[in-house]
């Protein structure tokens, strides 16, 4: 099992950071084995290696426990850590731009925060390049709990931009190396987390649906949380298989699990979800959606991000037109500005289905019709295959409903 120590990183980074290989490094005197060990803080180094390694290195045997040049960066990073100042992060943005210093694991800290930061103002492109970078960082340092957390993350955000093969890819890594590592419960949650959206995403669903089952056996004595996530998830995954019996169960017990108290966001969410879930149905089930809709919308008057504020508006907009009342719908809509909008690829298309769906009401007929076959396409090129079939329902069914008229 690996043990690693700050002087088997800091000697792994000044190797690689010269280029060699450790057979170079480990010269004639040590074997590459040894050298393995050490980097992995499974040995620790005599007195006679560091001054040889030191050596061969070129450097002063301080290297390997002092960065001088991270002075900067460590102090911007403990500010940034230690509030919840937005000028703190920027200042470590700053910092790690203008950084030279080479710790892999010192910038792997400070982009994990850089993220967290990104993702919460939804500046995709930044979050993405970030992940990026630490995903990089975290398979250099062959670091497993590093390299599950970032492509958990980095599977997250591509499935949100719509790229589910890349995101197919990094989640199923990210799963694997929690199991064969032994990680702890909440890193392979997370990783599962990933991955069942994911491949609900791909329309993977009978590989979902067992992989979200596992999930919810693997977190049954987790805290409210990680539960009401999972649950969550198992939810998501029977309402795109058509069960929306057991979707509506699973949602249930989550929201039944989770106390406001606990995590307001999360217990919002939960019914927003709820009344997506109810919308979604065949037929939908419009007062059940409504009640839960105004629950979300009452908390997040009080928690609410502009995110959660747009989701709100989006499914006020589709639960008008599922009750009739069209022009509502279409004053509901265009509260929204398409071009700043920050939902989800799935939330998006849907938005713009719906839009497409009230031309056609509104006797734009030709011109909705051929949004909705465009968004099919669209769907179906992004392998989201449950989406580009729900698209294509629609279609057939306003074809049908305008050939009856």
């Amino acid at each position: 099992m690996s043990t690693e120590s700050p002087f088997g990183l800091r000697l792994k980074a000044l190797r690689q950071q010269q280029g060699l290989s450790q057979a170079a490094l480990a010269g004639d005197e040590i074997s590459t084995g040894y050298l393995s060990r050490l980097e992995s803080g499974a040995r620790k180094p005599t007195e006679r290696v560091i001054a040889y390694l030191a050596k061969r290195l070129d450097v002063d045997r301080s290297a390997f426990y002092i960065q001088p040049s991270s002075s900067s960066l460590t102090q911007a990073l403990s500010l940034a850590a230690s509030t919840d100042s937005s000028e703190a992060i920027e200042d470590l943005i700053e910092v790690l731009a203008t950084s030279r210093d080479e710790d892999p694991l010192l910038r792997w800290q400070a982009l994990w925060l850089i993220e967290r930061y990104w993702h919460a103002r939804r500046e995709h492109a930044e979050e993405l390049a970030c992940l990026e970078a630490l995903t990089a960082i975290a398979d250099d340092l062959e670091l497993p709990a590093l390299q599950c957390r970032s492509k958990s993350r980095l599977a997250r955000c591509l499935r949100a931009k719509g790229d589910v093969a890349r995101a197919l890819e990094f989640a199923t890594s990210a799963h694997q190396v929690a199991k064969q590592a032994g990680l702890p419960v909440s890193d392979e949650a997370n990783a599962l987390l990933a991955l069942v959206s994911v491949e609900a995403e791909a329309g993977r669903l009978p590989d979902a649906r067992a992989h979200a089952e596992e999930l919810v056996e693997l977190v049954a004595e987790g805290s409210e949380t990680l539960r009401s996530e999972a649950l969550w998830t198992a939810a998501t995954v029977c309402s795109r298989q058509g069960d929306d019996a057991a979707a509506c169960a699973f949602l249930d017990q989550a929201m039944a699990i989770l106390d406001s108290r606990v995590d307001p966001v999360l217990w919002a969410r939960l019914r927003l979800a709820a009344a997506s879930l109810h919308l979604q149905g065949s037929p939908p089930s419009t007062e059940s959606a409504r009640a839960h809709l105004n629950e979300a919308e009452a908390a997040f008057a009080l928690v609410g991000t502009p995110v959660q504020q747009q989701e709100i508006l989006a499914l006020q907009a589709h639960l008008a037109f599922e009750e009739g009342r069209y022009a509502d719908a279409r004053a509901a809509h265009s509260r929204l500005d398409i071009d700043k909008l920050m939902l989800n690829y799935r939330d998006r298309i849907r938005l713009q289905t719906l839009d497409s769906r009230l031309l056609i009401v509104e006797g734009h007929r030709k011109e909705g019709l051929a949004r909705l076959k465009h968004l099919g396409e669209d769907a179906r090129r992004a392998a989201n295959l449950d989406l580009a079939a729900e698209i294509w329902q629609i279609l057939a069914e306003t074809l049908e409903h305008t050939a009856a008229g």
